[in-house]
């Protein structure tokens, strides 16, 4: 949470948090002979869903929103290896990489142009002063929260599909949790953009004077990011969803 945003970005995105997530579905046909196992990691993963969405509802560091935002997907990770479904999984794991490391990077250009500047309350009226950043991170949060065709609804619009084909009291449970969890990932989400980028500037006059937007070596990065925010899902759905497809 204390490191440099870069650091952060990777970390969050692909590596130290999927770790566990990836450990878990190479293990599949282990946990395949522990049904009572499955059951418990089904609740689990709801419940850490929901939990962590509920922390970041709350907070004022955009990072720490953002960090939140990623415990809860990895609530959504466990939940569909919990349903069995480990390659639903290790899907969401590779959409959340492009859409979490597009997040992290647009937060810390925000950060860095308001001279290290991490509370929320003291942003406002970005859009203006910062309009790629506020376009990179509108496209991270519209795929984080799953609105159709980006990346992110791909895999966790069907995760929620499989909780509700299970028929089982832990899974209808797990389901209503990750509705639930849907609701208020939006909320943050668009809370995080309204404080940063609506209303008015409540910054101080000095930091506002050397408000600026990004290198064009980051904006580069933050570019192809979100092309994959946008495309990864529809391009590798037939690839890893697997059975009923034409791939």
């Amino acid at each position: 949470m204390e490191g440099p945003t870069p650091v952060s970005a990777l970390i969050h995105a692909a590596t130290m948090v999927t770790a566990g997530v990836f450990l878990i579905i190479k293990c599949s046909p282990l946990f395949e002979y522990v049904p009572t196992l499955l059951c418990i990691m089904t609740f689990i993963g709801a419940l850490t869903a929901f939990f962590a969405a509920s922390i970041g509802l709350v907070q004022h560091d955009i990072k720490k929103v953002i960090a939140y935002s990623t415990c809860s997907q990895l609530g959504y990770m466990i939940l569909a290896c919990g349903l069995s479904n480990y390659h639903i999984s290790l899907f969401h794991l590779v959409n959340h990489a492009f859409f979490k490391a597009l997040l992290f990077l647009s937060a810390g250009a925000i950060i860095h142009s308001l001279s290290n500047e991490q509370d929320m309350r003291r942003f406002g009226g970005l859009a203006k002063l910062l309009p790629f950043t506020s376009t990179m991170l509108l496209i991270g949060s519209l795929s984080l929260m799953g609105i159709p065709f980006l990346t992110g609804f791909y895999s966790k619009d069907l995760i929620l599909e499989l909780g509700t084909t299970k028929y089982t009291l832990i899974s209808q449970l797990a389901t209503d949790l990750g509705l639930i969890t849907v609701l208020m990932t939006s909320f943050y989400s668009f809370r995080v953009f309204y404080l940063t980028f609506m209303g008015y500037n409540n910054s101080f006059k000095r930091v506002v004077e050397h408000i600026h937007e990004l290198s064009r070596n980051m904006a580069i990065v933050l570019a192809t990011l979100s092309f994959g925010a946008i495309f990864l899902g529809y391009f590798s759905k037939d690839l890893l969803i697997g059975l009923g497809t034409n791939f």
